[in-house]
């Protein structure tokens, strides 16, 4: 089922702006037995992000009853939302009086081997870089072409996913995760203050983190770093985590801090058991 604007379709005019310039936001959350699971953050990041861009939101409370009628009773699924600023006008700058789009639809869930998440994942590095834009950092925007040209390499649509790494050498995100690795008891992650996708499941680990004993260190990584860490990882809210056992053919540790920490998420019904 696809709602657009509340009412059932399956398009949007050509001039839209979600369509014309990525100008807009989405999110993709996790559907188990009929429910949204850690609807509360991502629809946090959304409304930050309409912020951001100066999107106007039509509330909390109508975006809850239209994704329960386009969830029903669904046993496992994907609901995606995307918001654009509307469509109407010419050029960049947009019409303030612009009225949203907003759409949410169903999808199907993707079929992930469980093995990913137990044994690890076989993962490579893009040439493809991702770049500083401080003003997009950490919401999720339709400017998404740097991920999909990364996953277009050649090689990397064989590997479970791939990391990115910006323009001066340091590795910054997965084309489509976060990325955290451990040393210790600290867990370590890269910033995103100027790059990246905070990503509702790493908000998630964050804050059970310390509860786990673990220090947290926001910083910059390379490599080197991963390849010397006790254990390294990948969230995103349709994986959960899936550990690194290998990366661009160097073998990695699959530890117990990252099963540890899947079982709390899963408990916690941030990510699909």
């Amino acid at each position: 089922m696809i709602l657009i604007n509340g009412v059932p379709g399956d398009s949007i005019p050509a001039t839209d702006r979600g369509l014309l310039y990525g100008d807009g936001l989405f999110e993709t959350i996790a559907v188990i037995a009929g429910a949204a699971l850690n609807f509360d953050a991502h629809l946090s990041r959304l409304n930050l992000g309409c912020q951001r861009l100066g999107i106007s939101v039509p509330g909390d409370n109508l975006l809850r009853h239209e994704a329960s009628q386009v969830i029903g009773a669904c046993p496992r699924g994907v609901l995606k939302i995307i918001f654009t600023r509307g469509g109407g006008g010419r050029g960049y700058r947009p019409d303030p009086e612009l009225t949203p789009t907003r759409i949410l639809m169903l999808q199907t869930a993707p079929d992930y081997p469980e093995e990913n998440r137990v044994g690890g994942i076989i993962a490579g590095i893009c040439h493809t870089r991702v770049v500083d834009q401080p003003e997009l950092a950490g919401i999720k925007h339709l400017n998404r072409l740097p991920h999909v040209l990364a996953r277009n390499e050649r090689g990397q649509a064989e590997c479970s996913e791939s990391l990115m790494l910006d323009i001066h050498g340091r590795v910054q995100t997965g084309s489509m995760s976060n990325l955290f690795l451990l040393r210790g008891n600290t867990l370590v992650s890269p910033p995103l203050a100027t790059i990246g996708v905070a990503g509702t499941v790493r908000q998630a680990i964050l804050k059970i983190a310390p509860e786990l004993g673990w220090k947290i260190v926001l910083e910059e990584m390379v490599l080197e770093d991963l390849y010397a860490a006790d254990e390294v990882f990948l969230s995103n809210s349709l994986i959960g985590i899936w550990p690194l056992r290998a990366l661009a053919g160097r073998a990695l540790n699959v530890g117990k801090g990252s099963a540890l920490l899947l079982k709390r998420l899963i408990h916690d019904g941030v990510v699909p058991p």
